[in-house]
């Protein structure tokens, strides 16, 4: 006779699906919220139409700066990547004029991919900016941050991201 097994603590727990259904839920329900701190005020945004809503009224020029810094580029680089002369961006910026639509959008499309990316990156900057400049096999051999230059671009970045965070080839 073998004696009786009791329940011990080492013994594994059973998996629960609706404890895991009900975790995942309330870990989605807290919808993200990005930000990008100006010196003329914090812009902030939960939702797309509140993205929309930022665009139509334009950010400042100071806003690429905010960008250089957190990717870790020159300004010079990203002017190159929206398409914005160097004696335009001065002249701009020291008149306080905001920034076209597009360009807008493409700045808080980067904060949200920056941030994801940090996430996935378990806020190890220096890690995610290494990553951002290395040639990657999914974006096809180029490096993330030579993708910045479109919203199509900034999306397949964000799908490597993706894929690196979920163990998938990235």
């Amino acid at each position: 006779m073998y004696p009786k097994k009791e329940n011990t603590p080492s013994s594994p727990k059973a998996f629960d699906p609706k404890e895991s259904i009900k975790r995942a839920s309330s870990s989605k329900a807290k919808s993200p919220s990005w930000s990008i701190a100006l010196t003329g005020g914090k812009y902030v945004w939960a939702t797309k139409m509140d993205r929309v809503t930022i665009i139509r009224k334009g950010l400042p020029y100071e806003s690429i700066e905010v960008i250089s810094r957190r990717t870790n580029l020159p300004v010079k680089q990203v002017l190159h990547l929206l398409g914005v002369p160097q004696t335009t961006y001065n002249k701009k910026k020291r008149d306080n004029d905001l920034l076209s639509g597009r360009d807008s959008e493409v700045v808080l499309v980067l904060t949200e991919l920056l941030d994801f990316g940090l996430e996935v990156f378990n806020d190890e900057k220096e890690k995610f900016q290494r990553w951002l400049k290395k040639p990657n096999i999914s974006l096809g051999g180029a490096t993330p941050e030579s993708l910045f230059d479109s919203l199509t671009g900034i999306q397949e970045v964000r799908n490597s991201l993706n894929r690196l965070e979920y163990g998938n080839m990235a």
